[in-house]
């Protein structure tokens, strides 16, 4: 009944921006975390950035300064910004939520959407 679904993905040349959209349905009651995790072929899947209800981020260190999340707490959406796009930015863009209801935790992932920088 909950549903996580990314969009925003394509192909983009390299210095190039992208703006990734990842949009949550259900009665989540409450979200705590909204992130974004990325895996290339041949790599495990990694944690590209965070951002907490309270707007508190976080960032792997080798988007820092190119990626920006955020998020519509009221439209229960996250966004992430990405500029200045290098090859080794090449992979499947997952969106993953981390909320609750009042008795359990939900943790649910989107299908992803693929990004290839590229000239």
């Amino acid at each position: 009944q909950v549903h996580v679904v990314e969009s925003g993905g394509g192909l983009v040349q390299p210095g190039g921006s992208l703006r990734l959209s990842c949009a949550a349905s259900g009665r989540i009651f409450s979200i705590y975390t909204m992130g974004w995790y990325r895996q290339a072929p041949g790599k495990q899947r990694e944690l590209v950035a965070t951002i907490t209800s309270a707007d508190s981020t976080q960032y792997a260190e080798s988007v820092k300064g190119r990626f920006t999340i955020s998020r519509d707490n009221a439209k229960n959406m996250a966004y992430l910004q990405m500029n200045s796009l290098k090859p080794e930015d090449t992979a499947v863009y997952y969106c993953n939520l981390r909320g609750g209801r009042p008795s359990s935790y939900l943790e649910l992932w989107g299908q992803g959407t693929l990004v290839t920088v590229s000239s």
